[in-house]
Formats: C-alpha cells, sequence, structure tokens
C-alpha cells in the first residue's frame, strides 16, 4: 500500500498580471513528493521553476500574480487559499526555503546571531541563552568554521559559501519536513558547491525530511535527485525517476538539455602567433588600516608576484576559489587598479602609464562582466549601449554609420539587428551577454578580459556562449583572458591556464596537462570537486 505523499501540486497554473492582460507562467503542473526522497525541478531560466517554489510557500507577489486553477496539499492541509494564520505555521516550521542569492537574502544590517535566532524566537519561543546555543548547534550542524566568532559578523563579512551555510542553518533551524532549494550552488566556486551538496545530503539523511530541488545544472540533479520533472515554457513536459529520464528521454527538449554542457576544445594557437599581453611579477597589494601606536604595516596580497603572457587566438584560463585574486589580476592587466610589476601589451610597456596615456589603448583591451543584468545601463537602448564605445574612443561617425556598425555587431553575436533599439529588460541573461559581448567586439579589441560571462547563465545558454567565444576568437585573431570557476566552461575554452590560490599562481600550463595530470593538492581537490558529477553520471548509466 503506497504511502500518502507528503506534498502533492495539482494542475497548479499561474498568472502575471501585465499591461491589463494575464500572462501564463506556469500552466498546470502536477507532481507529488514523498518524506525522505528528492525531487528537482529542472529547465531554462522562465521555464517557472522557481514560480513553483514560491506558489508552494504562498510568496508570490498578490494581487500582481494569481492562481487560475490548480491546488496544494502539504501533509493532507490545502495551502492554496489559506489564510496567513495558517500559513505561519507552516512557512519557516514545516517547509523551509533558501533562495539563490544568499547575500541579497541575508539582512546586510543584523549579525548571524540575530538573523538565525529570529526563526527560533518566532516559531519556538526561545529567549535569551536559549537562543545562542541552539543557533550554535545549527552552525556547527551545516559546518560553519569558529562558529562562535562568527555570531557577531554580518553578511558582508562571509565569503559565498559561509553566507549560504547560514542560510541553510537558518532554513533547518525548525526542523522542517520539507526543505526547497531554489538554485542553492549556483555562485559558488566548485569546491564549496561538492561541499554544499554533501551538507544537504547528510542533513536530509540526518533529518529524514524531503527535498525540492531546484536547478539548471544537470550534474548536481543526477547526484542528488531521486525523481526529476523537466520544464519548458511553464509547461511540465516529460517526469520520472532521474535515471530513467536521463538514460531514456521521450522529449527533444530533455534530450537538448543532456547534451548542452559545453563541448569540444579550444583552437589551435599558431606557433608564430605575436604575444599581445606579458606581466612578471604583478603584485596587487591592500594595505590593512594600522593599530594604534603600531609602525608595522599588514596588507592583504591579492596577488602575489604573478608572471604570464597570453598570444593572439589564445585563451589563458585563470582558475581558483573565490578570493583567489582571479577578477583582481584581470583588472591589473587591463591597468583598471594600481599594481606593481611589469606588463607589456603589443610590445610596449603600460604598467607605468597613467589614465590619460592608456585612453588609446582602450579600445583595444576590453572586458566583459560576469553579470548580464548589472552590466547594461537599464537606461539606454541596446544601439546606445554598444555605440558609447565608439563614442567614448573618439572615433567620428555618422549616426547612419554608427548603427551600421551596432547592427553588424549584433549580427555577429547572433542576435536580430533589428532589436538595437529595444533595452536590456526585454532580453534574456543570455541574450544579454550576448549584448555585452557585442560591446566589446564593436571595438575590435585584440584582448578581451572574460570575467566569469557564463556563470549566472543556463546550461544549454553556457554553451552557446562558449561556441560563440570561440568562432569570434578564430575570426579575428583575439586574445582572451577567461576567468571562472567552472573549470568544465575553462576545459572547452582554454588552451593554457593558470592555478590560483590566495593570489598566488600555484600551477600553470597547458590545459590538457593541468586537467589530466594536475601537480599539486589544491589543484587536484579543484578537479576533484568540478568533475566529480561528472563521473556520478557515468557510473549511473553504466548500471
Amino acid at each position: 500500500m503506497s504511502r500518502e505523499p507528503l506534498l502533492q501540486v495539482r494542475d497548479l497554473s499561474v498568472a502575471f498580471r501585465t499591461e491589463g492582460r494575464d500572462i501564463l507562467a506556469l500552466d498546470r503542473a502536477s507532481f507529488t513528493l514523498e518524506k525522505g526522497r528528492t525531487l528537482a525541478l529542472v529547465g531554462e531560466s522562465g521555464s517557472g521553476k522557481s514560480v513553483t517554489a514560491l506558489s508552494i510557500m504562498q510568496l508570490l507577489p498578490y494581487p500582481a500574480a494569481s492562481h487560475p486553477s490548480g491546488s496544494i496539499t502539504f501533509a493532507g492541509q490545502e495551502l492554496m487559499g489559506a489564510d496567513e494564520t495558517a500559513l505561519r505555521k507552516v512557512r519557516g516550521n514545516r517547509i523551509s526555503m533558501v533562495f539563490q542569492e544568499p547575500m541579497t537574502s541575508l539582512n546586510p544590517l543584523h549579525p548571524i546571531l540575530r538573523q538565525v535566532g529570529e526563526i527560533l524566537e518566532l516559531h519556538k519561543g526561545y529567549r535569551g541563552a536559549q537562543v545562542q546555543t541552539r543557533v550554535l548547534e545549527l552552525l556547527d550542524l551545516v559546518g560553519l568554521r569558529k562558529a562562535q566568532a562568527r555570531l557577531a559578523a554580518y553578511p558582508h563579512e562571509l565569503s559565498g559559501g559561509e553566507r549560504q551555510r547560514v542560510m541553510i542553518a537558518m532554513a533547518l533551524a525548525n526542523e522542517p519536513d520539507l526543505f526547497i532549494a531554489d538554485e542553492p550552488t549556483t555562485a559558488l566556486d566548485v569546491t564549496v558547491q561538492a561541499q554544499i551538496l554533501e551538507l544537504l545530503q547528510r542533513l536530509q539523511k540526518q533529518l529524514g525530511m524531503a527535498m525540492l530541488l531546484i536547478t539548471h545544472d544537470l550534474g548536481i540533479v543526477r547526484k542528488m535527485a531521486d525523481d526529476v520533472c523537466v520544464m519548458l515554457g511553464g509547461k511540465i513536459i516529460e517526469a520520472g525517476p532521474v535515471q530513467q529520464v536521463f538514460a531514456q528521454p521521450h522529449e527533444d527538449y530533455t534530450r537538448h538539455l543532456i547534451d548542452s554542457e559545453p563541448k569540444g576544445r579550444p583552437h589551435t594557437v599558431a606557433v608564430d602567433a605575436p604575444v599581445v599581453l606579458q606581466a612578471d611579477d604583478v603584485k596587487v597589494w591592500f594595505p590593512l588600516k594600522r593599530r594604534l601606536f603600531s609602525r608595522e604595516q599588514h596588507y592583504i596580497k591579492a596577488v602575489d608576484g604573478i608572471s604570464l603572457h597570453v598570444r593572439a587566438g589564445e585563451t589563458l584560463g585563470i582558475v581558483g576559489e573565490s578570493g583567489s585574486g582571479k577578477t583582481t589580476l584581470g583588472l591589473a592587466l587591463l591597468r583598471l587598479i594600481a599594481s606593481q610589476g611589469s606588463i607589456v601589451y603589443g610590445g610596449k610597456p603600460i604598467d607605468g602609464l597613467n589614465s590619460q596615456q592608456m585612453r588609446p589603448l582602450r579600445k583595444d583591451m576590453q572586458i566583459v562582466f560576469q553579470d548580464p543584468y548589472g552590466s547594461l545601463s537599464p537606461r539606454l537602448s541596446v544601439g546606445q549601449i554598444i555605440a558609447e564605445g565608439l563614442q567614448v574612443h573618439g572615433t567620428r561617425l555618422s549616426a547612419q554609420e554608427q548603427r551600421r556598425i551596432v547592427a553588424n555587431a549584433l549580427t555577429e553575436v547572433g542576435l536580430d539587428p533589428a532589436t538595437q533599439d529595444r533595452y536590456p529588460h526585454e532580453f534574456s541573461g543570455g541574450q544579454r551577454q550576448r549584448i555585452a559581448i557585442a560591446r566589446a567586439m564593436a571595438l575590435q579589441p585584440r584582448l578581451v578580459v572574460l570575467d566569469e560571462p557564463t556563470s549566472a547563465l543556463d546550461m544549454t545558454v553556457q554553451a552557446q556562449i562558449v561556441d560563440l567565444l570561440r568562432d569570434l576568437q578564430a575570426r579575428h585573431g583575439l586574445a582572451y583572458l577567461f576567468i571562472s570557476h567552472d573549470l568544465k566552461v575553462v576545459r572547452a575554452m582554454a588552451n593554457q591556464v593558470i592555478v590560483m590560490q590566495a593570489g598566488r599562481v600555484v600551477e600553470h600550463g597547458d590545459a590538457d596537462t593541468i586537467f589530466d595530470h594536475p601537480q599539486t593538492d589544491y589543484t587536484k581537490a579543484l578537479m576533484a570537486a568540478a568533475f566529480a558529477l561528472e563521473a556520478t553520471h557515468t557510473e549511473a548509466v553504466r548500471v
């Protein structure tokens, strides 16, 4: 006799009212979840995954959002239409949720003790020493180091992995029956990601809770989930046990998702390709505030004596955990922050140039940032964003000529040139990243720094961007500095790789050699964390 499911969702629809009409974001979704099991919702951005989770918690922005149909039953209780008193007994108590971005989910004005303790006070009635004792237990449970010292810390004083652990501690404070994790590892390094996934698995077994996992990373689904629902355009188009769905997918879209990891290898670099950028013993040290009466000056050595070179048509991958100095190194090489050491661009030293002297070189040295949502001005049209660089660098062009260059740049990155009068909010994340790339390419640079250009994107879009970048590099002989913590993407892009830890290079060499035969324990740990999920999938298919 089968058990009654803990969570049962039937024919759930969600509509958002926009400009006087209702747009369906979720269309008659149905699934069940039993206690102790993990169900994954997968699909591209906009497929309805997070809307489903927010509906379960009844956290959608009413009346802007409505439910044209559906039922959500949790432990026999109907949540659709339940009053606030009933929902307060469920939210944070029996159902808890961890959101995608811990920095925006935590209150920046309150220390960790207060934020975790507040849940215990509201739901358990804990007071005083009781609160601190239980908060310490929770922080120890999720593996936060030096928990006692972190009680008075604020969110900005913690790393991304530490903030996510705090969020998980808050979600587990009342030992919920259902744990909802919305992209819990998207912004984390591979080693931290592996730690968080291992933590969630351990806690699920320990507490016997059900888990609803929302992710676009199929490697995580293979490792974590028992069952999976594949979503497209607000509909569940395929569902079943993970092993069955991944081994024998019925839908073309599911097969497309499974095959969407970045593939291939970088183009071979010509033996006589000129060196575009060379750096020797580059240092970026940030002075710490001196203690009272102390003569000794201490520094944060963000970049500590790094040497490298990159040739035309070559990609140098820069990898390492958050805080290892990857982005700081990229900014220093572009002379966007002060540094010490020798930097030679195009055969000419640039480390001694001031901002005015650097200006003529700027058009040849471009950067594409990590966040396609934050790097484009919402007040400018796409055409204005791409043409801005042409105007800044003194290119005297007519309006008609500017539009022609913008149209060519958009076409080159796979976008319709007719969209140049639209604004960034009218594009998806992948399209926005293409716009950011078009902005850099419109100036016909020789060197491009790509700072985590795929980390905020779905797997299918990641593969498209990697193919695009390789194609542009082959056509224009571009030199890339590719900064990333996603080693699968780096392997598809990089000819050479440097591995950074605490501001220093711990390993440097040919990409295939680094990936296949890492020498240092740190590099081995990075590789093990990055490719463990892939190994798990291989074993599952073999079985």
